[in-house]
């Protein structure tokens, strides 16, 4: 807690200097373009790469020149909001777990069945209830976040067939090996959704599916068939159990330097961009169900609502929701009814 005070200190710092000595490098050769560098970490074939490419770009064209760059190329992946605060960067497309290591309340955005679908992570970022946490990022860090982008849903991916294990609730996945990413927070969530975590890298995956050494894994479908599990798998259990998301991330000082008029055009850009990945991933994501049951797959929806109130009671008896405002998960499950 105490580096991430200072880093942000030091960052507040850097950020006063930028806007009081104008942002270094905004205006190109020509008077009055714009230039803005997008540093990213996803490839240019990445949905949302060619989302911004196809619609963001040639929107802002007649004031701004858009210049991504793409495999963390210009900037390292997590080092792009220090970039921007410094006035190194213009754009970056960045993540809730990047924002949370600024600013913790920013986790709540990663937990488990926070989001419950695309349209409700558009719902709850548009939301008064964001506002703070919005303006805490440009007032600290000079970062305006314009629109959030849906990354896709995580799904229980399992090798037993589903006549000798379905999974429903929890309680299910009593001493099934699960493997998760390794940190403690991706750990939990293993656990949360009543499995037992494994920690294993992910290029192990394959192999030990496929000789039993953990019984499932859990990704987003796209990675299910990129990496070929269907092969080594026999059953998936839609649980959605995180919708995870980017937000497109622009430095304030630029920002600043846009007319009314230019401001209204690059917002509308970016939501258009992250309308355009949004509608694409969720059809891949249908095209895909069909796919793995081509492929043999079982694919069922368990009762989602038996595990969101597990894993949120979950969440809420541990120490990662210490630092979310209260009130707010009632806020977000709230627009989630509607």
């Amino acid at each position: 807690m105490i580096t991430n005070l200072t880093r942000r200190a030091t960052l507040t710092a850097a950020l006063a200097a930028t806007l009081m000595g104008g942002f270094s490098g905004a205006a190109l050769a020509d008077g009055h373009a714009v230039q803005l560098r997008l540093s990213a970490s996803g490839s240019e074939t990445d949905q949302r790469s060619v989302a911004m490419a196809e619609v963001f770009g040639p929107a802002i064209a007649e004031f701004a020149d858009y210049q991504p760059s793409y495999n963390a190329t210009l900037f390292a992946q997590g080092t792009e909001l220090e970039a921007i605060s410094r006035g190194n960067l213009e754009m970056s497309i960045t993540s809730a777990q990047e924002l949370a290591q600024f600013f913790p309340e920013f986790s709540i955005f990663t937990a488990g069945y926070v989001h419950q679908d695309a349209a409700h992570q558009v719902a709850v970022f548009n939301d008064p209830l964001f506002e703070p946490f919005h303006q805490r990022v440009i007032d600290e860090l000079g970062v305006r976040l314009l629109s959030v982008m849906y990354l896709g849903r995580r799904q229980v991916n399992l090798r037993q067939t589903r006549d000798e294990l379905e999974v429903m609730t929890p309680a299910d996945l009593a001493g099934v090996n699960l493997r998760m990413p390794g940190t403690d927070a991706w750990q939990f969530l293993g656990s949360a959704l009543g499995a037992s975590p494994t920690p294993l890298a992910f290029n192990e995956v394959y192999t030990a599916l496929s000789s039993g050494a953990v019984d499932g894994q859990d990704n987003p479908l796209p990675t299910v068939v990129d990496r070929r599990f269907y092969e080594v798998t026999n059953q998936i259990v839609l649980t959605s159990h995180l919708v995870d998301l980017n937000y497109i991330a622009i430095s304030e000082a630029v920002w600043q330097e846009f007319t009314p008029e230019q401001q209204a055009i690059v917002q509308a850009a970016a939501d258009e961009a992250a309308e355009l990945g949004r509608t694409r991933q969720l059809a891949l994501e249908d095209e895909l169900v069909a796919f793995l049951e081509g492929e043999g797959m079982a694919v069922y929806e368990p009762d989602v609502a038996a595990f969101r109130e597990a894993v949120q009671a979950a969440y809420i008896d541990s120490e990662f929701a210490e630092t979310w405002p209260e009130g707010v998960l009632d806020q977000i499950n709230a627009l989630g009814a509607n």
